[in-house]
């Protein structure tokens, strides 16, 4: 379990730096409100995510809060950055503040499975919501004629994929552990075999 939540982790990291590259390249603007090009506002924003430091543009405020913060029509700040800070963070948060997993590790397999419902909704908000110009927040999935992109959609989509797996994964695991838990009461109490059909 905790291998499986340590790799999910990572796969989740990198498709929301993979994120971070696309909607930066489709919206310049953005990274020019963080550093002097694309790739260093890339490593600022991966930095604060490793390091667990508070991004600055969001008023000290963390997962959820930021997430919500990062998403509203009025935000001044970088919004890629901002975006997927917040979204990096919630999922951290969701793991209990971890990207790394021992034996000694537990997670809550709700919390991981709100995370998942949280990154729908997040894709949903970034899609649906205007400025006051009536204009996307951010740029991202097209669907032009012609030519339809939605590649964005698709690395969402891996993400809510790997965070549900894992919080079914989790769920089985503490049903296996009481099944067994009653197993070996019944049956070494009495040495008996248990019925198979």
């Amino acid at each position: 379990t905790n291998r499986m939540a340590t790799i999910t982790m990572q796969y989740n990291l990198d498709s929301l730096y993979v994120l971070m590259d696309k909607l930066y390249r489709r919206n310049p603007a953005e990274w020019k409100k963080t550093a002097a090009s694309r790739e260093d506002a890339i490593l600022k924003v991966r930095s604060a995510i490793t390091q667990r430091a508070p991004w600055p543009g969001l008023q000290d405020q963390r997962d959820i809060r930021a997430l919500s913060l990062a998403l509203t029509p009025d935000f001044a700040g970088d919004r890629v950055a901002a975006f997927i800070y917040a979204s990096a963070d919630m999922i951290i948060a969701a793991h209990g503040g971890k990207t790394e997993f021992f034996l000694v590790d537990s997670l809550d397999a709700q919390h991981i499975y709100n995370a998942a419902r949280n990154v729908e909704i997040a894709v949903w908000l970034l899609a649906s919501r205007r400025n006051a110009n009536g204009q996307p927040l951010l740029l991202a999935d097209d669907m032009a004629t012609g030519a339809r992109n939605l590649s964005f959609e698709r690395e969402f989509g891996k993400i809510v994929g790997r965070l549900d797996v894992l919080a079914t994964f989790m769920t089985e695991k503490y049903r296996r552990a009481g099944i067994n838990y009653v197993q070996n009461l019944i049956g070494g109490g009495f040495i008996q075999f248990l019925p198979v059909r």
